[in-house]
């Protein structure tokens, strides 16, 4: 039995996760500075001290799970160099077929599922930290799911910096992927006017009747037209920031509603995920990094 202080020594000297320490001191009859040592060669050690560090580059893939259910996940690294290794590919392929056999549904539950040696997923995504020389980072993973009468396409733009997932009822494969290509373009912030919260069209209408009434101050006549023209620029807005009112990419004059109708095919869902979308990247001072080295 390991004895818990050394655990939480262990834990503290090296940074490393508790069952990983566990399993140092096992191997090494509890001596701590054997753990430690066992612990950088396995390059764990290693791996936790680039924990601190940015990964918001990398890739998104998405995996059938079965004809109705559609996985989709993003696995993040520091520099696009490595986002387009061939390794960083197969390993991404690796755990995507772990996720999907553990039956996970979202990221904390692929990062308990565990190998066939009995690793979790956390532990074989920092292990490849260690291999890698980056910090890698397992951030987003979700399950999408249809009805049978409906279909899926999958859109992966520039090897999966932007992936694009379409479901539509009706309509065929040429025509979802057509829908794909369009939200991908056009990247538009709502399906149509029914997501489009209140608040906004509050705020907006407020913005706009300030902006209208210090052009119009004096002209009575425009004046008391205000909350008619407001109104047609809050709809001239709507048009132009919800995706059904957009031009598709095979022909910008027609719109995704039109070319949707002109198919027999309705629009149920769309997402566009973008990698290290909402990650703050490192802006890094070259200069000053030399100086320091230098020092």
């Amino acid at each position: 039995m390991v004895d818990t202080n050394l655990l939480k020594q262990l834990r503290e000297m090296t940074g490393a996760g508790i069952m990983d320490c566990k399993k140092a001191l096992e191997a090494n009859d509890s001596d701590i500075d054997k753990a430690a040592q066992w612990l950088r060669e396995k390059g764990i050690a290693k791996a936790v001290k680039k924990a601190s560090r940015v990964s918001a580059e990398g890739l998104f893939n998405a995996i059938l799970v079965d004809e109705n259910s559609l996985l989709i996940y993003e696995l993040n690294c520091e520099t696009d160099f490595v986002a387009s290794n061939a390794k960083f590919h197969g390993f991404m392929d690796e755990i995507g077929e772990l996720i999907k056999a553990s039956g996970a549904k979202n990221t904390e539950e692929a990062l308990k599922a565990t190998n066939a040696k009995g690793e979790t997923l956390e532990q074989v995504v920092l292990g490849y930290t260690a291999v890698i020389g980056e910090k890698i980072t397992l951030r987003s993973v979700q399950i999408i799911k249809k009805e049978a009468n409906q279909l899926f396409d999958v859109y992966k733009h520039n090897g999966g910096k932007i992936l694009v997932v379409t479901i539509l009822e009706g309509g065929n494969a040429q025509v979802a992927h057509v829908i794909s290509l369009s939200v991908c373009a056009n990247n538009p912030q709502y399906r149509d006017e029914s997501q489009v919260s209140e608040e906004w069209l509050n705020n907006e209408r407020s913005v706009l009747t300030k902006e209208a009434e210090e052009e119009f101050a004096g002209n009575q006549a425009k004046l008391q037209r205000i909350p008619q023209i407001i109104e047609g620029k809050i709809n001239k807005e709507l048009k132009e920031i919800c995706f059904v009112h957009q031009g598709v990419v095979i022909d910008p004059n027609l719109t995704v509603e039109q070319y949707l109708k002109d198919n027999g095919a309705k629009l149920v869902y769309y997402s566009r995920n973008v990698v290290g979308e909402g990650i703050e990247k490192k802006e890094n001072d070259f200069v000053k990094e030399v100086m320091e080295q230098m020092k």
